[in-house]
């Protein structure tokens, strides 16, 4: 029994594992605002445009958090000016902003040979690397997006459900789409240590998933993805010592698992849900 516990007595450990936890009720609760507006690849090209922002800040030796936020910021405006105005397909446009700006940061590592250690972790996560600072920062903005949910929770739920109501009602649905695009882009930033740019997708849409397909209420919704994304990042991290796998992959394989359970209880009523994603109570 002590050989469970054994992984706790060192504090790179501990700091992954709450970053894990952390990180994991925030993807979420950012990803049931993605699963229900049907933003999955918005979620998973946003990550990739990122990281060319890492790569810029990394080569100019400024913030991190500085010149990738600013980076995934811009390329989150651009993605929502997109979708609202769909000049072309908004999937096509989307594809284009966000490999084009991962293509930069591979084509900025190879020319100017960046630290090759900095840009791995960004592609593939770091979690055992992670320190007090980024814990904090994760929580931070785990705290702002709930001040967020909780202020505008009738504004979100509006837009989310019928934006062409919404904006007849008097929401500004512009703005709530730039904020939530700017939590997003904010979420993807502080998490992208965690698991990396390849399977942040991943723990966006999984937990949200899940929830979907176990209720069809929205506010049910929203505390059972966080609960559940929680859940796979603590889970994830413990399974990941003891089994010597790579903590991002061992995460995103517990919420997968999670995700055959809940499809197996919950059969093809929770198929339904899933499929019907709009459509919450």
């Amino acid at each position: 029994m002590s050989g469970v516990f054994e992984p706790f007595a060192f504090e790179f450990f501990r700091n992954g594992l709450l970053v894990a936890t952390l990180a994991g009720a925030l993807c979420g609760l950012v990803g049931t605002f993605v699963v229900l507006r049907s933003m999955s690849y918005i979620g998973h090209g946003l990550s990739h445009a990122i990281f060319g922002g890492f790569a810029v800040s990394s080569l100019l030796g400024v913030s991190y958090l500085f010149g990738a936020g600013l980076w995934g910021l811009a390329s989150a405006l651009a993605i929502g000016f997109v979708t609202r105005r769909r000049p072309i397909g908004s999937d096509a446009a989307i594809g284009v902003i966000t490999t084009a700006s991962f293509a930069i940061g591979l084509v900025l590592g190879d020319v100017f040979r960046g630290p090759t250690e900095s840009f791995d972790a960004a592609l593939f996560g770091s979690i055992l690397g992670v320190s007090a600072g980024d814990v904090g920062a994760v929580a931070a903005v785990m705290a702002a997006t709930v001040g967020v949910v909780f202020l505008g929770y009738r504004r979100l739920l509006f837009t989310t459900f019928d934006p062409d109501v919404a904006a007849v009602s008097g929401v500004d649905t512009a703005r709530v789409d730039a904020l939530l695009m700017l939590v997003l882009a904010t979420s993807i930033l502080v998490t992208l240590r965690v698991v990396g740019v390849t399977l942040l997708a991943a723990t966006l849409v999984i937990p949200a998933t899940v929830a979907r397909m176990l209720t069809n209420s929205f506010a049910r919704m929203l505390w059972l993805a966080t609960g559940i994304g929680a859940a796979c990042g603590f889970v994830g991290m413990v399974l990941s010592y003891h089994l010597d796998w790579k903590s991002g992959p061992t995460i995103v394989l517990t919420g997968s698992a999670l995700f055959a359970l809940a499809l197996l209880w919950s059969g093809r009523r929770g198929m339904a849900r899933v499929s019907h994603v709009g459509h919450v109570g």
